[in-house]
């Protein structure tokens, strides 16, 4: 393997800055490391990004993060993936922390749905050329990439939700087509061994505890990226335990897509919602846990068997099918964001701002998106 072109530190503070900026949510936040990282700086491969983008989408947990944990390893092994990791995850910590500080405080923020409003429809826009960028690199002018795509994009976009079968089964074809296994030899089989820690009682109270079991089976146990938690997280969070009403967790959620960053980091403000500052840190930290595991164990088997034809073939499909997966993801959060002739209008419009502007920035788009948001909502 060559030498990385690049430094810890430059890796460190590329990840701080997308983490600060990075709004649009793991279809956006994966599309920007690919044109970042990939196509501009040429510090990862596109077989590393692949089989990192891969390996997110086959483990449970935030897609966005695990990739950039994944990256991080690639050239700096398990202090990159830490740093990465951290990196990444830091500023929108501290936003949604500040963010819970206000809202308490307040009693609510009813000004967010105006916000939410602009900043949804611009975000559609966002992530729809994001997945198209994204499909076009990975699928190339392959039929049966192309294929798995449009298949795994239309089961998303009817069943709302994605589909861990369905994606290591697009795998497992393209294996099987392009690379059949040979009886005589044996193919080396990368296995995910989930891992599952007790949160320790020391110092801790038990709704902390509580908290930290909770949070810990979100990150582990629930596939799909960004607002897949959703479900989960509203029925252990307002039917089960009842540490949050309706109003709130809608409140949350809102929180999550109007901040850069995971749009998972959002529990970090449903912690602090529940049990202030140490709430936000162990609700935050029992999520992304698992995803850095699960990320970190099998990643040197990737490493070392990802250039075999029949893994390759392998993640070729897992990769195909991912892109479906975000495609009909998309055209969910569409259904449910643009509502009105305005909204449709200003993600169409973002879309060809973007296309036509291809050095124009994302944060520019999102703040004028919030305040036409607040215009229309308060003064049309």
């Amino acid at each position: 393997m060559n030498g990385p072109n690049y430094t810890l530190r430059e890796l460190t503070l590329y990840f701080l800055k997308l983490g600060a900026i990075g709004f649009g949510g793991p279809v956006a936040l994966v599309g920007y490391m690919h044109r970042d990282l990939v196509e501009k700086r040429k510090w990862i491969t596109e077989e590393d990004y692949k089989e990192g983008l891969a390996l997110a989408q086959l483990a449970p947990g935030p897609l966005a993060a695990q990739l950039a944990i994944y990256l991080g390893y690639v050239h700096y092994r398990i202090i990159g993936a830490t740093l990465a990791g951290i990196a990444f995850v830091l500023p929108s910590f501290a936003m949604v922390l500040a963010l819970g500080f206000a809202y308490v405080k307040a009693g609510g923020l009813p000004w967010m749905q105006a916000v939410f409003y602009g900043i949804g429809a611009a975000v559609i826009g966002i992530i729809a050329i994001s997945s198209y960028k994204l499909s076009k690199k990975s699928l190339v002018k392959d039929w049966l990439l192309w294929t798995i795509a449009i298949v795994v994009a239309m089961v998303t976009f009817l069943t709302e939700r994605e589909n861990l079968w369905l994606i290591l089964t697009a795998g497992i074809v393209v294996w099987l087509y392009k690379s059949p296994p040979k009886l005589s030899k044996r193919l080396p089989v990368v296995v995910l061994v989930p891992v599952l820690l007790q949160a320790s009682a020391v110092l801790l109270n038990e709704k902390l505890i509580q908290i930290a079991w909770f949070f810990f089976k979100a990150g582990a146990f629930v596939f799909g990226s960004g607002l897949a938690i959703v479900p989960f997280l509203y029925g252990g969070l307002v039917a089960e335990y009842h540490w949050l009403n309706e109003q709130q967790f809608l409140d949350a959620v809102a929180v999550a897509m109007i901040t850069p960053g995971p749009v998972v980091i959002t529990v970090g403000f449903i912690g602090y919602l529940i049990a202030g500052t140490p709430g936000a840190c162990i609700a935050a930290l029992a999520t992304f846990l698992p995803c850095y595991l699960f990320t970190i164990l099998p990643a040197p088997y990737f490493k070392k068997y990802g250039k075999h034809p029949g893994i390759r073939a392998f993640v070729d499909g897992v990769t195909a099918a991912a892109v479906g997966a975000i495609a009909g993801a998309v055209c969910v959060l569409a259904k449910r964001q643009l509502t009105d002739m305005i909204a449709v209008a200003m993600a169409v419009i973002t879309m060809l701002l973007l296309l036509r502007f291809k050095k124009i920035q994302e944060p520019f788009v999102i703040l004028a998106a919030a305040i036409l948001g607040l215009i229309i909502k308060n003064y049309l």
